[in-house]
C-alpha cells in the first residue's frame, strides 16, 4: 500500500504542479466557479455499515440544499459528489483519487469510516487537500500542532483518546468509581479509547481492570468474566457499534451488575435496540458530542433547523444522530466558506480562515483549529439507554468539558 501511496502522490503532483517546496497556488482552487464550488466524499452507502452512511450522507445533502436554497456561500452553490466504498479502505483509496485526481473536488467534506480514512491520511496530507470532519476517532487525527499539508485536515467529532479520558471522569465523579473495568478490541478504536482510558486512570489514581478482544469476536464471555471477577464499579465497553454490543450481553450473561458506559460512536436507537434484553440488568449509557435538547429537556432552535431541513428528504432521519453528524459536517465546512467570503477561494485562504477563530458545532458546542490544534471537540454529555415502547436514550448529564466533570 505505501509504494501505491507514494505513486499516487507524485502522479497528483503533476496533475496539480505541486513542487517539494509547496503547492502551487492555481491548484489549491481546483473545484470552484464562480457560482459553484465542488466538494465530495466516499461513504459505506451499502453493506454493514449502510445504516451508518445513508443517514450520514443524507444529513449533509440536507444542509447544502438549506444553503444552496437560500442562494449558496459568496454567490456559489456548492455541489457535491460521493461514491459508495463499503466501508473497505482499498475501495476508498480508489475513490479518495477519483475525487482529487478525475472530479476535481475542492474539499472532502464527511470523510468517512476509519479503513478509508486510515488508508488515505498519508496521500491526502501530501497534497494538502482540504477535509472537513471525520466520521472516525481514529488516533492518527489528534494532532496539537499540525503543520504543511495536515493543516488542512479539520476533526470535529471526538478523537478516541480524548473520549477514553471522558469515560474515566464520568465512571470517577458521576458513579464514584473506584476500581474501573475495560473490554476494549485489539483494532483502533479500542487502543485510542484504552490509551486515553489509562491516562486518565492514572492522573486519578484509579485501578483498572482490562481484557482485550477480537473486534470481530462473536463470543467474549472469558473478558466478560474477566471483568465481572475484578468486582470493579463501572465497566467501560470501548469499542464501537456490532464489537460493543456482543460485549455487553457477554457482561450480561456472566452476571455483571455494575453500570456500562460505551462509546459515543454507539450512541443511536439501533444500538439501544440491539442490547435492549440487558437493561433490566444494569444500566447502559454514552458519550454525546452533540445535545440535541437544552438542560431542562425542550428541543434547541439547531435542532428545529436540523428537523426542518431534513425532513425535506427524509422524514425519518428527524431524531437520527448519524444524520445529525452529516449535517454538522457540512454546517462545520460551510462556515470556512463564509468566512472566506467574497475572497479568492484557494485552500491556503480556506485553511486560514478556519483557524482564525473556534468554529460553532451546530446541535454541539465549538471546535477550535487555532495554530495548528486538531484534535476534535473535547465537551461529552452523558445519554442513558432506555427502552420504553420505543428504543432511545435520554440525557443523563449535560455537555461538559473533562474539567467541568470532575469538579
Amino acid at each position: 500500500m505505501k509504494k501505491i501511496t507514494i505513486a499516487v502522490v507524485l502522479i497528483a503532483a503533476v496533475a496539480f504542479g505541486l513542487s517539494a517546496a509547496g503547492r502551487a497556488e492555481t491548484a489549491a482552487a481546483q473545484g470552484v466557479t464562480e457560482d459553484s464550488v465542488l466538494v465530495g466524499n466516499s461513504a459505506a452507502t451499502s453493506g454493514a455499515l449502510a445504516a451508518v452512511g445513508v443517514p450520514f450522507n443524507s444529513g449533509i445533502e440536507a444542509y447544502f440544499k438549506m444553503v444552496n436554497d437560500a442562494g449558496g456561500v459568496a454567490g456559489r452553490t456548492i455541489e457535491w459528489v460521493h461514491y459508495d466504498d463499503e466501508f473497505d479502505g482499498a475501495q476508498g483509496v480508489t475513490y479518495a483519487q477519483r475525487l482529487v485526481e478525475d472530479d476535481g473536488i475542492f474539499a472532502f467534506v464527511g470523510h468517512f469510516g476509519t479503513p478509508t480514512v486510515a488508508a488515505t491520511q498519508e496521500y491526502l496530507d501530501a497534497i494538502g487537500i482540504p477535509r472537513v470532519y471525520y466520521a472516525t476517532g481514529l488516533r492518527s487525527l489528534f494532532d496539537l500542532t499540525a503543520e504543511d499539508g495536515a493543516r488542512a485536515s479539520f476533526p470535529v467529532q471526538p478523537i478516541y483518546d480524548a473520549e477514553g479520558e471522558v469515560m474515566v471522569a464520568r465512571a470517577v465523579s458521576d458513579f464514584n468509581a473506584e476500581r474501573i473495568g475495560v473490554i476494549y478490541p485489539n483494532a483502533d478504536d479500542g487502543h485510542g479509547l484504552l490509551a486515553g482510558i489509562e491516562l486518565r486512570a492514572g492522573m486519578l489514581n484509579v485501578p483498572i481492570v482490562t481484557s482485550q478482544v477480537s473486534p470481530d469476536a462473536s463470543d467474549m464471555s472469558s473478558a466478560a468474566q474477566t471483568i465481572v471477577s475484578g468486582d470493579v464499579d463501572v465497566v467501560l465497553v470501548a469499542a464501537n457499534q456490532v464489537p460493543a454490543e456482543v460485549a455487553i450481553k457477554a457482561l450480561a450473561a456472566a452476571g455483571n451488575t455494575a453500570p456500562v458506559i460505551t462509546s459515543y460512536v454507539n450512541a443511536a436507537p439501533t444500538f439501544v435496540e440491539g442490547v435492549r434484553e440487558v437493561l433490566g440488568s444494569f444500566d447502559v449509557y454514552a458519550n454525546a458530542w452533540l445535545q440535541v435538547v437544552d438542560n431542562e429537556g425542550n428541543p434547541t432552535e439547531a435542532l428545529d433547523e436540523y428537523v426542518e431541513a431534513v425532513s425535506k428528504i427524509d422524514a425519518g432521519l428527524a431524531g437520527n444522530p448519524y444524520a445529525q453528524a452529516g449535517w454538522i459536517a457540512a454546517a462545520v465546512f460551510v462556515q470556512g466558506l463564509e468566512r472566506v467570503g467574497s475572497d479568492p477561494l484557494t485552500w491556503d485562504a480556506y485553511i486560514a480562515a478556519m483557524e482564525q477563530a473556534p468554529v460553532e458545532i451546530p446541535l454541539g458546542g465549538t471546535v477550535d483549529f487555532e495554530d495548528g490544534r486538531r484534535v476534535g471537540t473535547q465537551a461529552m454529555s452523558l445519554l442513558k439507554a432506555i427502552y420504553d415502547d420505543e428504543p432511545n436514550w435520554i440525557v443523563e448529564r449535560p455537555l461538559e468539558a473533562i474539567e467541568d466533570i470532575l469538579d
